[in-house]
């Protein structure tokens, strides 16, 4: 499985981005997937998650009712759609793929991971 994160790039704060993340393989829809975030001198966190058949979302407090995860299983794509953006969202983002079909927020559950995509929000 090989995940390739696109879609980063320098925004005013209050402005939008739409992340993609493009996956090989054929488990992609059995797969719940997420999103993470690293800034710099800081752990990576999580961002959202999706079950496999996109029926369950997950947000972290930070992000919630600012971005939205989808994902299109004809594709192998999951999105990450980041509206109000905010200078503290700046960080390289990573999408995962999960070791099961839940929508899950721990490190721990993605097998497979994605280079990255840098997001920088400016005030």
């Amino acid at each position: 499985v090989q995940l390739q994160a696109s879609g980063g790039g320098l925004v005013q704060a209050g402005g939008s981005l739409r992340l993609a993340c493009a996956v090989s393989g054929r488990t992609f829809s059995s797969r719940g997937m997420g999103w993470f975030r690293q800034a710099p001198g800081k752990e990576r966190e999580f961002v959202a998650a999706i079950s496999w058949g996109g029926g369950n979302t997950y947000y972290a407090d930070s992000v919630k009712g600012r971005f939205t995860i989808s994902r299109d299983n004809a594709k192998n794509t999951v999105y990450l759609q980041m509206n109000s953006l905010k200078p503290e969202d700046t960080a390289v983002y990573y999408c995962a793929a999960g070791r099961y079909g839940r929508a899950a927020s721990v490190i721990k559950e993605y097998d497979y991971w994605g280079q990255g995509t840098l997001v920088t929000v400016s005030s």
